[in-house]
This record gives C-alpha cells, structure tokens and sequence, in this order.
C-alpha cells in the first residue's frame, strides 16, 4: 500500500471498511444520565450564585470598600511573610531530620522519632498557645558552659517578639510533616540507584544531590504544595501566641468595629483564595518539570483502508513497520509463520 493512501487514512478521510467492504460507521456513546445531572448542577450553581448577588447578608459594596483596604493589604503580607519564614526553616529542619530517622545511628533516629512523637501528637494550636508562653515558662534566656554560672543573660521579651514567636511554632510543627515527605520521598528511589553512585565513586553528598534528590523531587513536590497552601491557612491561629496583625485576625478586628463581619470573612477568603491559586500554579509547574521523562510514550498505531489492519511502529523486539505488517488477508497469519503457504 502506497505511503498516499496511508496518510490520507490517518488523516480521518474515509473510515476503514469491514470484511465485507462497507465503511464502519462510529457512534458516539451517549450518557443521557451523566448529562442529567450535569444540567441540575448546573442549575444549583447558577441558583446559588444569583441568591449570593441579592442576599443583603454578604453586603458586597462593603467587601469592595475594603478588599484593598491598607489594613488588609499589609496584613495579606504579614501572612504571606509567616508562611515563606515558616516553610523555609520548616522544610530545613525536616530534611535534618528526615536524614536522622534514615540513619543507622540509634541516638538520631529516636531523637528523630521523639520530635515527630511531640509535634505530630499535640494541635498546632496548642504549640503556639506554649511559645505565646515562653516568657512565662523561661523568663531569661541564659548563654554559657552547663553547670557553670551563665555568661550572658536575657529577658525572654526582649529578644524575641510574638512575630518570631509565631514563625517558630509554625516552623517547628510543620518540620514534623517535612520530615516524613522527604523520607517517603528519599524511600521511594530504587536502592540500586545509590549502589551505581557509590560504585561509581560518588561521595555521600554528591549521590544525594544528584542522583537520590532529584529523584525523589517528583514524590516530594506534590505533599510539599500541599503543606504550604495549608500553611497559608494555619497562620490563621497564630492569636493564639498572640500575634493579631495576620490577615485574619485583622479582617475579625476591622469586623468588631464597623459590625459587619459577613463581608469582612469574605475579603479575607478573597485574599486566601488568590494566594492559593498562585501557589497552585507554581506547584502544578514545579511537578512538571520534575516529572520529565516519567511514563513511556503510547506506541504509534497506523490504520490501513484496504485490510483494516493496524501495525504496531517498533513491537519492542527490534521489527519495524511495513505496508502489510506481515499479514496476509484472509488467514490473519504472519508469512513467516509456516502456516497457510502456497
């Protein structure tokens, strides 16, 4: 068969015929139930968000007075600002101690297991309602050699104030998550993979930079997105240090002085919501690049008008396509079969 009339066949210019020579008429499946409630959704949605635009309840001239109110604008920052000091000291410390629940040495990995017995089993809430505490609990903070007289002393107060409170406790409960990602992560690759690097001379350090990591990149991004959209969200509770100029709390405050709470939680949703979706796209990038060269692509198949026959391009033993595919009409055998010559 002619290369011609090949490619007129991929192009979808006339359907393949049958046995008998008629042409094969495709018909669409239809989902008339699928497609039932898809309407009533539908419905539901467009009902909903027409009742939103008339209840006075929401008060959206007041949401639009305030979405860029100065006082909401600088406490979307703070927020934003909690959330990028906390994952960076977060995603730290949790590989350190990823590292030390994976390593053979006893004394690390059940200091490792501890942390993660702490920070894991106690709410988050509780943890910054502690450190809102700190002053109370340590009053002086005191530098120097165990058992000896301290060298330098400090009021709790002043040298930390409920901003870096607030960073702390979100930090050191999110390492907890960070630290059993990275390990499912570090686990997820093929141990051969870190025997080639070590036969191959590669050092501790450089196996885990550029063979192990990279690897694990694809099982780690996705849980670490997630991690940092609810960090977003979590920095919502740090009143409970407390540190009262995040953009909820702003948003509740504003709130108790003009008596309109409704729309002042739908400006702080606004904010959250625009915040996440940019996060959510620069995830969605980040699995992209990171996911290069996972899968293996579909094999190419081919239809021919005359036989209806589709040859498969490269059948994983080396062989190629050809016109026929090595199959004779009527007998559906390979010519090198032995079967069914003349």
């Amino acid at each position: 068969m002619s290369a011609e009339t090949r490619s007129g066949s991929v192009a979808g210019a006339a359907p393949p015929p049958t046995d008998d020579g008629t042409a094969i008429r495709a018909v669409k499946l239809r989902h008339p139930i699928r497609n039932i409630f898809a309407v009533i959704i539908l419905l539901f949605a467009a009902a909903f968000v027409y009742d939103a635009a008339l209840r006075p309840a929401y008060n959206w001239p007041a949401v639009g007075k305030y979405i860029f109110d100065r006082r909401i604008s600088e406490a979307a920052v703070i927020t934003l600002e909690l959330t990028v000091y906390s994952m960076l000291i977060g995603v730290a410390l949790g590989v350190v101690l990823a590292v030390m629940r994976l390593s053979p040495n006893p004394v690390f990995k059940s200091l490792s297991w501890f942390y993660l017995w702490v920070f894991r089993g106690t709410p988050v809430y509780v943890q910054l309602t502690f450190w809102g505490l700190l002053s109370v609990i340590y009053p002086t903070i005191d530098i120097g050699l165990p058992f000896l007289h301290p060298l330098i002393t400090l009021p709790t107060g002043d040298v930390l104030n409920v901003f870096q409170l607030a960073v702390i406790g979100l930090a050191l409960n999110e390492a907890a998550y960070i630290a059993e990602i990275v390990r499912a992560g570090i686990l997820s690759v093929d141990r051969g993979q870190e025997e080639a690097a070590t036969a191959l001379g590669m050092s501790w350090f450089q196996t885990m930079s550029r063979v192990i990591i990279p690897q694990s990149m694809r099982v780690i991004i996705p849980p670490v997105g997630n991690e940092v959209i609810s960090m977003l969200k979590t920095t919502s509770l740090v009143t409970a240090v407390p540190f009262s100029f995040e953009l909820f709390t702003r948003s509740r405050d504003i709130s108790a002085e003009t008596f309109t709470p409704i729309p002042l939680f739908l400006v702080a949703s606004i904010w959250y919501l625009a915040f996440t979706s940019i996060l959510m796209i620069g995830q969605y990038f980040l699995e992209k690049r990171f996911a290069r060269g996972i899968g293996v692509a579909q094999p190419e198949k081919k239809v021919t008008v005359a036989t209806g026959v589709m040859p498969v391009v490269g059948d994983g033993n080396g062989n190629g396509d050809s016109d026929d595919a090595g199959t004779r009409p009527g007998d559906g055998k390979h010519s090198g079969d032995g079967e069914g010559a003349p």
